[in-house]
C-alpha cells in the first residue's frame, strides 16, 4: 500500500478529521503525520495516540507548538511510543514538557527501536532532562541511538547540564546533527563543545546561532578545524557577536575538508560509496554564508516535507 502524509496546522480538529487520521494510522497508510499547533480534546488526543501505537508505517510525527500540553497527554504519548515500532522522527518543539515530561517519556524514547531524530526545542527543559537525553547517545554501535537532536531555546539548562551534554556528544557513536541555537551558552560552554566536536567521529552539523558567543569562541573553533581532523561540515554561528571574517574563515576551512573527503572517495574507486550530499536550505535571512542541514538522518529530507 502506498503511504502518504497528513499535514494540518493551527486548526481546531473536528471529530471527523480525528476519525480520518486514526483510520489512516490503523490502516498503516500514513508515513508523515503533522498536526502542529492544532487544538484537539484530551479524548481525541488519546485516540490519535492509540492510532500511532497501532501504525506500522508512520515514520514522522509532528506535534509541535503545544499539542502535548499536559502531563496526561505526555503519558499517553509515552504509551503510544512503547507500542510503536516504525517512528523515526519525533517533533515536540514548543511543548511545555518540563523535566517531568522527559522523565515520563524517557523509557519509551530510550527503548524505541527506530527513533533517530528528536526535536525538543523550546520545551522548558532543565538539567534533569538533559541527563536523560544523554542516555539516548550510545557510546558504541551496540544499539541504535539518536542521529539528530534539537534542544533550541531551553534556557533553564545550567552550565553543568551543558557540560554533561558535551561529554555525551564526544562519546556518541551516531550523533550527526546537534541544534543548540538560541540558548544562552556563552564562550565557556562553546569551548566545551569545541572539545566535543574534536573528539566526535560522527558529528557533521552544529547549530550555535544566537547563543551569546564572541570572537573568543570563533577563534577556538577556527584553531580546531585548522589543526585537527574533524567530521564537522557545518557550523552555524549567525546572530552572535562574531566578526564576518572569522565566520568566513571557518566556513572556508570546513568546505575544504568536505572537498578533500570527496576527492579521497573518488580516488579509492567505485568500491567506496561517497558520503551522500545533503539538501541545504538557508537557516536565517542573515547575510552570513552559514547554512544548516535539514534532514531526518536517514538520507531523506523529512524536515523539507513539513513546516517546523
Amino acid at each position: 500500500m502506498l503511504t502518504g502524509s497528513i499535514q494540518i496546522t493551527g486548526e481546531a480538529l473536528s471529530g471527523a478529521e480525528i476519525k480520518d487520521i486514526c483510520d489512516s494510522l490503523k490502516e498503516s497508510s500514513v508515513r508523515l503525520l503533522s498536526v502542529r499547533g492544532c487544538q484537539l480534546s484530551d479524548r481525541d488526543f488519546g485516540r490519535v495516540c492509540r492510532g500511532v501505537a497501532e501504525s506500522h508505517s508512520l515514520a514522522q510525527l509532528n506535534l509541535n507548538l503545544g499539542v502535548v500540553s499536559t502531563i496526561g497527554r505526555t503519558k499517553q504519548l509515552a504509551e503510544a511510543l512503547k507500542a510503536n515500532r516504525s517512528l523515526q522522527t519525533l517533533f515536540l518543539h514548543g511543548s511545555p514538557l518540563l523535566d517531568a515530561g522527559l522523565v515520563t517519556l524517557n523509557g519509551a524514547l530510550s527503548t524505541h527501536p527506530s527513533l533517530v531524530s528528536l526535536d525538543l526545542g523550546d520545551c522548558m527543559l532543565g538539567d534533569e532532562a538533559v541527563r536523560l537525553i544523554c542516555g539516548l547517545f550510545p557510546p558504541d554501535g551496540a544499539k541504535s541511538g539518536l542521529q539528530e537532536l534539537t534542544l533550541s531555546a531551553n534556557p533553564a539548562v545550567s552550565t553543568q547540564g551543558w557540560a554533561r551534554l558535551a561529554i555525551a556528544v564526544a562519546h556518541s557513536s551516531q550523533l550527526r546533527v546537534l541544534n543548540l541555537d538560541y540558548n544562552p551558552l556563552g564562550d565557556h560552554i562553546a569551548g566545551m563543545l569545541a572539545v566535543s566536536v574534536a573528539s566526535s567521529r560522527t558529528l557533521e552539523v552544529l547549530d550555535l546561532e544566537g547563543t551569546g558567543l564572541t570572537n573568543q569562541s570563533a577563534q577556538v573553533f577556527l584553531d580546531m578545524v585548522e589543526n585537527y581532523p574533524t567530521s564537522l561540515r557545518v557550523l552555524v554561528l549567525a546572530e552572535n557577536d562574531i566578526s564576518p571574517e572569522l565566520q568566513q574563515q571557518i566556513s572556508d576551512l570546513l568546505s575544504e575538508g568536505e572537498e578533500e573527503e570527496d576527492k579521497d572517495g573518488e580516488a579509492r574507486g567505485s568500491s567506496v560509496t561517497p558520503r551522500e550530499k545533503p539538501a541545504w536550505v538557508p537557516h536565517s535571512n542573515s547575510s552570513s554564508s552559514q547554512m544548516v542541514l535539514m534532514t531526518s538522518g536517514l538520507g531523506e529530507s523529512f524536515l523539507a516535507e513539513t513546516e517546523m
